[in-house]
């Protein structure tokens, strides 16, 4: 599928592993209203894709995954014009945090602002060593609104999400991963291919099972733990008797690779 300002491609065995490649290089892909409807479009494209097993959140700009929220367009909004477009920015960042399926940022070079929380709405962020990550929104007189309060605090902390948003100051790829807020760190123009390893060696596993062990995380990680534990095992039996566990089971005796039905 091609659109304006995002394209998806598919990769691998069987394409399980599809790419959202966020393409306005001339902007350093800042997420411009028309921007948040390429997204939101594409993902919940992606999200009734039933072959669809991974998903790779990527840049076509070697230097940047996407610096935010375009503030040119937004210079010339008035009151009316920024409460028309949040519904659009809001459906942008839902779609890459509601994703079915394992999603995986490749962040290279700048992810700032909205940039950083979509790749915070991603399940795993590899950053390239050249990667610079912030939420810098308290600088321009706003705060991050695509998840980064909720999301970053989830990953690092309180008080570690508190000197980031409030001190609105840049970190350098290390620096992040020590923080926790990214996943790995590869050497710098590689995030693209080690996240492409990644989702590909999750789509070689039971599609069934990758999408209700996510549900059960997601569902159960604002719960008590009972809840979550009756979560998990509504899940759980949506797995175990399924398809995809019976080949599972099969393919280990026969010392096999599964061909997974996918149900």
């Amino acid at each position: 599928m091609t659109a304006d300002l995002v394209r998806t491609e598919r990769h691998g065995e069987g394409g399980y592993v599809a790419e959202l490649v966020l393409d306005r290089p001339e902007a350093m892909n800042a997420v411009s209203t028309a921007m948040a409807r390429a997204i939101a479009a594409a993902t919940t494209a992606l999200a009734q894709e039933p072959d669809v097993r991974a998903v790779v959140v990527s840049s076509s700009h070697p230097k940047a995954f996407c610096v935010g929220a375009d503030l040119k367009e937004r210079n010339s909004f008035s009151d009316d014009d920024l409460r028309a477009q949040r519904p659009l920015a809001q459906a942008a960042y839902r779609g890459v945090l509601d994703l079915p399926v394992p999603a995986i940022a490749a962040v290279d070079g700048y992810a700032l602002g909205g940039g950083f929380e979509i790749a915070l709405s991603c399940d795993l962020v590899v950053c390239g060593a050249d990667a610079v990550v912030g939420l810098p929104e308290v600088s321009v007189g706003v705060i991050p609104g695509g998840g980064g309060t909720q999301l970053l605090t989830r990953r690092v902390g309180w008080s570690r999400a508190a000197q980031m948003i409030f001190t609105a100051q840049r970190y350098a790829a290390d620096d992040a991963f020590r923080l926790g807020a990214v996943d790995e760190v590869v050497p710098a123009g590689s995030a693209r291919d080690r996240a492409l390893e990644l989702a590909t060696l999750i789509a070689g596993h039971s599609p069934v099972g990758i999408r209700n062990a996510k549900a059960a995380m997601r569902e159960g990680y604002d719960t008590d733990l009972a809840s979550g534990l009756r979560l998990e095992d509504e899940r759980w039996a949506a797995t175990a008797f399924s398809a995809d566990r019976a080949e599972g089971v099969a393919a280990f005796n026969e010392k096999r690779r599964p061909a997974w039905p996918g149900r």
